[in-house]
Order: structure tokens, then sequence, then C-alpha cells
């Protein structure tokens, strides 16, 4: 099923035609209407006549998160404020939020590009549909929200927390589709077994995860707690919020990106070139069909590679990687690059490991050190009894972790695991990295 076939299926040349006429008009528009792009395009010597196609998109500069700071609230508005229905925006834990405007068209152009993901992620028209992204700035709630009501879907806006409230009701009004943080809904799950309750039996079929890094291993283990098909969704406010690609439920090989309103490329992070498709770099996105807040080539820091190849689900659209981390998450351990997707995988294909754990970095004199915090599964802490760091049996599964991540990392990392329960559950984002080194810079 399909929501938008003749948009989905679209001939790759008729959709290059497309997007070129989208990217002459959007560069002409924030040359004439932004001062920010207006000023960006003369410093790099770049007239909006000098677009004519795609092609012509390496031929524009970059936007990058500290611009929308430095222009903040309103600077990077292509439209009369006066014409923004709705503001979101990053959390602004780092400085100042980042602040993105939609115009009323902006939200229905939004609200399809959602609901055309989640058809393809396996919803339809009245189902009912559990919502446990957080509401407000953050775009997840209200974007999967509004797709929803515009597929037809009976949405339950639960938003995140109160996780007793959400097993009652999934329990209660039994949603076909759920969509959350995968963190989050891993705790949802814990929280229904300790209440005797099978979340296998909940009646979910499918699930749409995102908003933090999460690898095959944690879909493994979510389709296994509720028995679901698990669903990589991918957006981010600047951009617009979540609907700019999806993995279809019929392959899961890859997330399909709405060409027709984002047009993607990857880069080499250190050389801001462009890669080939295929090969693994940072994300870019134009945007083509944005009124209120245009952004031309915007660099995500998510690092992810490029699929040409067509899909077996018949879409036609250029597919993305699963995203591998971000640029500015990337760890590096005595010159090695660890991402923590690649430790997650580790810890979940550890049959006595649970999904919970939290990574700790620091530097003891001039030489950086990781440690892996894991819990052990309620199984295994009830066989050995007794459970302490020099039980013989937890000693031996120490070893057994971090011969595992030595292989796959390249770096030896201490290994410390947890009794059930013992590290922080998330009602949202999880926190897996403690960076200790950012706290003692000097140390």
């Amino acid at each position: 099923m399909m929501y938008q076939p003749e948009l989905e299926t679209m001939p790759r040349e008729a959709l290059r035609r497309l997007q070129s006429e989208r990217l002459v008009e959007t560069v002409q528009r924030v040359y004439e209407r932004v001062p920010f792009y207006r000023r960006l395009f003369d410093h790099h010597g770049v007239k909006p006549e000098d677009i004519r196609s795609v092609d012509d998109v390496v031929k524009l500069p970059f936007t990058r998160k500290k611009d929308f700071r430095e222009q903040y609230p309103f600077g990077m508005l292509a439209v009369d404020r006066t014409e923004v229905v709705r503001i979101h925006g990053s959390s602004g834990t780092k400085g100042k939020p980042t602040i993105v405007g939609y115009t009323r068209r902006d939200i229905e152009n939004w609200s399809e590009c959602v609901a055309r993901a989640i058809v393809t992620a396996g919803g339809r028209p009245g189902d009912v549909f559990h919502v446990i992204y957080g509401y407000g700035l953050f775009t997840g709630g209200l974007g999967f929200h509004y797709g929803a009501e515009r597929l037809g879907m009976t949405v339950v806006p639960v938003s995140g927390g109160n996780t007793p409230r959400q097993v009652t009701l999934i329990e209660d009004l039994r949603p076909r589709g759920i969509a959350g943080t995968p963190s989050y809904v891993l705790n949802i799950a814990e929280t229904m077994r300790q209440m005797g309750k099978d979340p296998a039996a909940s009646g979910v079929e499918y699930g749409i995860f995102g908003a933090e890094p999460w690898s095959e291993e944690m879909r493994r283990t979510l389709e296994q707690a509720f028995g679901l098909k698990a669903m990589d969704v991918y957006g981010l406010s600047e951009v617009m919020g979540p609907g700019v690609a999806i993995e279809c439920i019929e392959a899961q090989e890859g997330l399909h990106v709405a060409e027709d309103h984002f047009l993607v490329e990857v880069i080499d992070p250190a050389t801001r070139n462009p890669l080939p498709l295929g090969a693994t770099g940072e994300l870019v996105f134009t945007s083509l069909t944005k009124e209120a807040l245009p952004v031309i080539r915007y660099r995500t820091g998510d690092v992810a590679s490029l699929i040409p190849e067509p899909c077996r689900c018949g879409r036609t659209h250029v597919r993305m990687s699963r995203i591998k981390g971000r640029i500015d998450d990337m760890l590096i351990i005595r010159g090695v690059n660890v991402f923590p997707s690649e430790m997650e995988a580790v810890v979940l294909n550890i049959e006595e490991l649970a999904p919970h754990y939290q990574v700790v970095v620091d530097r003891v004199g001039t030489l950086d050190t990781i440690t892996l915090l894991a819990e052990v599964t309620e199984a295994f802490a009830g066989a050995i009894g007794d459970f302490h760091p020099e039980h013989e049996a937890v000693l031996r599964l120490t070893h057994r972790v971090a011969e595992a991540l030595k292989h796959t990392l390249g770096v030896t990392t201490e290994v410390r695991l947890c009794r059930p329960g013992e590290l922080p559950r998330s009602e949202g984002k999880a926190v897996r990295i403690i960076d200790k080194r950012q706290l003692y810079p000097s140390r």
C-alpha cells in the first residue's frame, strides 16, 4: 500500500526534473527574502542564476546549526513573521534553541510527508496509533499527530512518561501502531513484564522508532518483545521534523527519502566534498518545498550512506542507510573512532545482558579510558543467586564482553556489569554517553 503512489513511484528522470524546478525556485526565494542567505551566497560568489538543476547544488554554500543560533529567533525566515502559524525547535540544552517556523502550507506538506511515512511503515486509515514522542517544541509528537490524523487514524496523543499509564492505554485501546524512541519503548516492555503482562499480547503490529541512534540488534529486541515490525524513521527539526525518510515494511532495507520535498547528499565531513553513492559520510539536506524556513545544504552531523538501487517495495526515491552515528557523538579513544551504536550491537548480541547500558569516557593522565556499564538479565542474576563483581560467573561474562568489544571496536574497554534495574531508565531519549573529558578537559 502507498499513500501517494504517483509520487512515490515517479521515474527517476521525472523526479530529477521536479527537484530541479523546486531547487531553482527555493534558491531564488532565499536569496531575495533571507538576508543571511544573500550575504552567504555573495560571500561565496554564487548567484541564483548559477543554479539551473540539481547538478548545480554543489555550487551552493552549506548551512550549519550555529547559523540558526546566530540568526535566533527569526533571522532565517523567508516570510513575514505573521505568516508563521507554528514554531518548533531544539531543546536548547547547548545554548540558544534552534527555532524553526512553519506556514500553514508547511504544516500541510509536513502532515502529508508523515502520512506517507506511516503508510510506508505499515499503517493505514482507521488504525489506533499510539504516539509516545514528546509534544511541544520537539517535532516528534505533533509531527506524528498531524500526519496520523491526515491519514485518518485514531490518534492517542499520550506523549512520553507515566509508564504505567502507557501500559494501561496500550492494553485497553490495543493500538495497531506505536511511535516513540526505541529506548523508552523497551522501558515500557520491561514495565509490562514486571506487571505480569506480555507485551507481545498487546496487539501492536508495527512500531516507528527514531530520535536516537539504534542498532539492528535493538530492532530484533523490540520485535521480539512486542511481536511487531520495527521501522526506523528519520527527521530533524531544522529540515522539517519526522517524515524526511522512513523504512518500508516490505523490505526494511534503508529509509526512503521524500525526494519530492528534499534533496539529499553525502559529503566527506573533513573536506566537505561530495561523496559517491554508496559511500559513508555526513548527510546534507536541502529543502525544496518549505515556505517559512527553507534550508540550503544543511549539514546534519549524521553519518550514513545513500542507496540508489530500486527497492523491492516499488518506490523509486533514493534510500539512505540507517544512521551509524553523529559526527559530534563519535568518540575518539586513543586514536580510534568509536560509535555508540557499535557498542550497542555487542551488548544486544550477548544473551546474558539486558538492553540497558551506559558508556563512560574519562581521562587518566593523558590516556583516554572507556567503560561500559551494562545490566545483566533477570535470568542470569537469578541463576547465580548472590550477584557481586567477584562471582566466578560474573567474571567470566565480564571477560567475554570485554573481548567482544575489543574485537568490534579495536580498543580496550573496561566492563562493569550491573544488577537488573541498577541503571537509570529513559522516558524519552536515552542518555547513553557520559563523557567526563568535557567536564575536566585539563585532567
